[in-house]
């Protein structure tokens, strides 16, 4: 028999996910309304100890038609990219990505890291759309808007499929990633890189294991993220830091020490981003300040506030990445300064498009 979970368990979080909540999506007229004092009474009753609030991670088949996804956001440093999957079990209690999963009908909550879309044909949808002859070759970014190594990668193998076609092609790809997983793909990244077409961010967002622990439940550690980016670069690899998002009041503080860290494990390159809280994730990130950290919510929500014009999010070009006012500027000056104390302030080449060929072509070439 397992042990019955406490009632701080039961009203104050799900054992490994980032939100418990399960709110309505913005597309609902009507919506379920979670009664926490019935649960923790089911919850102590339930002769297993278990109940409905021990969620699973449940994957359904993603029956997409095309895998190449593009934007002409000014914010991003790509303008097209490809998503292995939908969701993500990282469950990253402040991830901008949560409201995508209202438009499948699930929530932005605790759906959002336990309803994982899997999109099994995501290679052959690949190599299909880069043989296409409109197809022109750019940067494909993996992923945007879940994590392409998130814990079932492991036994799917998706992404790993999706670098094998990409290596092929010699079609240039940059990854960013909070799991350490990555390191089992050094060898088609290497291949890559060895033409100038491939580059991997190691996500960092707190090298306090307890902070990182709760902040990002299932993702690798910060010991582990720093040791990847090592296996990386040994490995030929080119490999930044992305300290994103930076929480003030939170995390913001660590800056120094991340960058510090991710250069001495050999990194060559740093970004971050500020916190961004769009639709419900504000209230989601609210509803975790509170769980975890209480004596600081007002705080933090304070400052992004300060960040955001006196809202908790403002998504306009130019501002949703970085804020604005003193406490952006503090943060922007203290990361420009960190960056160049860490040497990870060197410019970097652009990945190569001009190795880019077709496998056809390339028989053709050798008379094959």
């Amino acid at each position: 028999m397992r042990n019955q979970p406490t009632a701080e368990e039961i009203l104050g979080g799900i054992r490994g996910r980032g939100a418990v909540e399960s709110p309505g999506t913005r597309f609902e007229k009507l919506r379920v309304e979670i009664d926490w004092g019935a649960m923790e009474e089911i919850q102590a009753n339930d002769p297993e100890g278990g109940g409905p609030l021990l969620r699973k991670t449940v994957y359904y088949r993603d029956d997409s038609q095309s895998i190449i996804s593009t934007n002409d956001s000014p914010d991003l440093g790509f303008d097209a990219s490809l998503n292995p999957y939908r969701g993500c079990e990282h469950g990253c209690a402040y991830c901008y990505a949560r409201p995508y999963h209202e438009y499948l009908g699930f929530n932005a909550g605790v759906d959002f890291e336990s309803k994982i879309m899997v999109k099994e044909k995501a290679a052959e949808l690949l190599e299909r759309e880069l043989s296409a002859r409109n197809w022109q070759p750019k940067v494909l970014a993996c992923s945007g808007v879940t994590d392409c190594y998130q814990p079932v990668e492991r036994e799917l193998r998706i992404t790993r499929s999706c670098l094998e076609v990409l290596a092929r092609f010699r079609n240039p790809v940059g990854i960013i990633t909070k799991n350490a997983l990555v390191t089992r793909d050094k060898d088609p990244l290497a291949e890559l890189a060895s033409i100038g077409a491939a580059y991997v961010h190691l996500s960092i967002t707190s090298l306090d294991r307890d902070l990182a622990r709760v902040l990002e439940p299932r993702a690798s550690g910060p010991e582990s993220r720093l040791r990847a980016i090592r296996e990386l670069t040994e490995a030929g690899i080119p490999v930044g830091v992305s300290a994103a998002p930076m929480i003030p009041g939170l995390n913001d503080h660590e800056i120094p020490a991340i960058l510090n860290a991710a250069a001495e494990h050999g990194a060559v390159g740093a970004f971050y981003t500020a916190v961004r809280l769009p639709h419900g994730v504000a209230d989601l990130f609210s509803g975790w300040l509170e769980r975890h950290f209480p004596d600081r919510k007002e705080r933090v929500l304070g400052r992004i506030r300060e960040m955001r014009g006196g809202k908790l999010n403002d998504g306009r070009f130019g501002e949703r990445m970085r804020g604005s006012g003193p406490i952006a500027d503090g943060i922007r000056q203290l990361f420009e300064v960190s960056r160049r104390r860490a040497g990870l302030d060197r410019p970097r080449l652009p990945l190569n498009t001009l190795a880019f060929r077709r496998p056809g072509e390339m028989q053709l070439e050798l008379g094959i």
